[in-house]
């Protein structure tokens, strides 16, 4: 079964659904290759205008399988996968749309965040607990940054806990909050909006919203692997990541 399932809902609009309800849809290397692949996929496709993203079973994804990311031998290839499934989302000539429930957590937050527009479910709950781990947010800071004042950054980045739907939505990390039954519906309705625009003008927008920034979202990708890395590799990530899958506080060392 491919862990990302590819859905052609029309000529125009592709929907992509993570596909591992077993484990919320934590990002494997093996899925954020498939991820990739599906986005290059529809973007090479001509006719192709929206894409829509979205999760099956309980969530919408949890970020990094931490199972996974006990092998340190992967940390290199997984954090370098990451990087490139945000960049591919972010560069993309089609409008990108997040319909989310459940949890959009870490990595999944960070996914969300690189999407044009997001549609949450109420009981959505969103954050990024990376320091809980003893992670650092690199990756995804780079969109979140653009999304949300430096007040609001640094309580998510800071704090680590997860907030709800309304709250993400008042800060600008969501757009829109429905029921959880409207969820794909109300995304349709702005994909429906999109494609009532000039397919180059909607193409030539996204290019200018990105160069109205003073750094591009490959610079700032690079910059925040570096960090990403190196927490990854310190005794920190290891206590952090062990506690989660053994379910215990994390025993920090001054």
């Amino acid at each position: 079964m491919p862990v990302v399932l590819v859905e052609k809902q029309s000529p125009q609009i592709t929907v992509l659904t993570l596909n591992r309800p077993e484990r919320r849809n934590s990002l494997t290397i093996e899925l954020l290759n498939e991820l990739i692949a599906a986005i290059k996929m529809a973007s090479n496709q001509p006719e192709e205008r929206v894409l829509i993203l979205r999760g099956a079973g309980a969530a919408f994804c949890t970020g990094l399988d931490l199972k996974e990311a006990t092998d340190q031998t992967k940390a290199q290839a997984t954090a370098e996968m990451v990087a490139e499934t945000l960049i591919t989302l972010a560069e993309t000539r089609l409008v990108t749309i997040a319909a989310v429930h459940g949890a959009a957590v870490a990595g999944g937050a960070g996914i969300m965040s690189a999407c044009d527009f997001v549609v949450a479910a109420e009981e959505t709950k969103i954050g990024y607990p990376e320091v809980r781990r003893g992670l650092v947010a690199g990756l995804v800071m780079t969109f979140l940054r653009r999304q949300v004042r430096e007040r609001h950054l640094r309580e998510l980045v800071l704090g680590g806990e997860l907030i709800d739907a309304e709250r993400a939505r008042e800060i600008g990390l969501v757009n829109r909050v429905v029921a959880r039954d409207e969820v794909m519906n109300e995304a349709q309705k702005f994909a429906d909006s999109v494609l009532q625009g000039a397919p180059d003008a909607i193409a030539q927008t996204k290019r200018l919203v990105e160069e109205l920034w003073a750094t591009s979202v490959k610079e700032d990708v690079d910059l925040a692997l570096k960090h990403h890395l190196q927490a990854r590799e310190s005794a920190e990530a290891r206590e952090g990541i062990a506690a989660f899958n053994e379910k215990r506080k994390p025993n920090w060392a001054k």
